[in-house]
């Protein structure tokens, strides 16, 4: 299921295979929340513009609109959105944190206030499960708790221990919806991968213990989750330090909502292969652009006359056919065509960033990759 190719130090090249294609690592998942990437871009456009290798969408949104029976109804969520590829579902667990004022948890799981209609909606680890395998996903992350950063000790090691719990009933569920059923009808999700979540805030003892713990489950992949919700990313990269020893080695590794291009780089450099974020496309919507040599502001008055692309050395549809004056244009008079075309350029850059990480693991030179772009990819122009 997961093939590690090769390594240099911590860093890893490897290739996970799901029921719906291969993903080649490490890898950085497209966020199509609600099943669309914000800013008009399609699954299409995913395959044949962004080199895309898999489509992140969740859980909680597509639960609360259009509901997830009728996904499965649909066909599940390839046939529903056009995307053929793996799709990967969160759990609905951040939601946990990023609803707090709508929520409250108990050890069944947690009530939402949801945030469309005001309607009271309960979902634990089993809901999510069951959701999950209606989506018809690849990846089917287990419910957790991600908690702000900073958190009180003891509140931490106390929601550490109930995620523990509800990894356990989201295995047991999704092992039962994944079984043969008795009238002989095939599995709603067949062949789902059920990936554990590694929790404990800042605490690097909470934190390992946690990751030993979910590492005798034996699941399909294990993901850090809980970091980039506050804490510096100094502590961030001390956390996943600490956690990487202990995580399987023949299992893949994803660090969920991370991050800037130089995150992703220190990551891979601390042994990380999957991630995601919806930095590229969130930021691209108000005219803030990745490049091979910092960030770009396009609503900078000084791009009104600029006739280049977005980055002279991308291949892009976008840089290969616009100048940064008419998208710069299309941002002060509110065209959409704006959106749809800052994101494709950022979530190519992000797709094709991971290419060359690859390439440069395979060739042996990712130290040197990671000297020359960690700090300035970050940089603002």
């Amino acid at each position: 299921m997961f093939q590690l190719l090769m390594t240099e130090n911590a860093a890893r090249r490897g290739a996970l295979t799901t029921p719906h294609g291969v993903i080649q690592t490490p890898a950085f998942m497209n966020v199509a929340t609600g099943g669309a990437i914000k800013g008009g871009v399609s699954a299409l456009d995913m395959r044949d513009l962004l080199r895309t290798q898999v489509m992140l969408c969740n859980t909680y949104h597509l639960h609360v609109r259009p509901g997830d029976e009728l996904v499965r109804d649909m066909g599940g969520l390839r046939a529903f959105t056009g995307w053929q590829g793996p799709v990967l579902t969160d759990s609905g667990g951040f939601q946990v944190f990023s609803l707090a004022k709508l929520r409250n948890i108990k050890e069944e799981g947690v009530t939402f206030a949801s945030h469309v209609s005001g309607a009271r909606i309960f979902m634990g680890p089993e809901e999510s499960m069951r959701i999950q395998a209606n989506l018809g996903s690849a990846i089917a992350m287990a419910f957790d708790e991600c908690v702000a950063n900073p958190a009180p000790y003891d509140y931490a090691k106390a929601s550490c221990e109930r995620t523990f719990r509800w990894l356990l009933r989201c295995k047991t569920e999704h092992a039962r919806l994944h079984e043969q059923r008795s009238d002989g009808a095939a599995p709603q999700a067949p062949g789902q991968l059920l990936f554990g979540i590694n929790q404990g805030c800042t605490y690097e003892n909470l934190r390992i213990e946690h990751m030993r713990q979910i590492r005798e489950l034996n699941l399909d992949g294990y993901a850090i989750g809980g970091l980039a919700v506050g804490e510096p990313k100094e502590v961030m990269y001390r956390i996943i330090a600490a956690v990487e020893p202990h995580m399987p080695r023949d299992k893949p590794r994803y660090l969920m909502g991370v991050g800037t291009p130089g995150n992703i780089l220190e990551a891979v450099r601390l042994g990380i292969d999957l991630f995601d974020c919806v930095m590229p496309s969130r930021n691209a919507r108000h005219g803030h652009l990745y490049t091979g040599e910092g960030i770009i502001n396009l609503n900078n008055a000084k791009y009104a006359r600029d006739p280049q692309p977005i980055d002279p050395a991308c291949d892009c549809t976008v840089c290969q056919n616009h100048s940064r004056a008419y998208l710069r244009h299309l941002l002060k008079a509110g065209e959409t065509l704006a959106l749809r075309l800052c994101v494709l350029h950022n979530l190519y850059f992000y797709n094709s960033l991971m290419e060359k990480i690859r390439a440069s693991l395979e060739e042996g030179r990712f130290a040197e990759f990671y000297r020359a772009n960690a700090e300035r990819l970050d940089g603002r122009i």
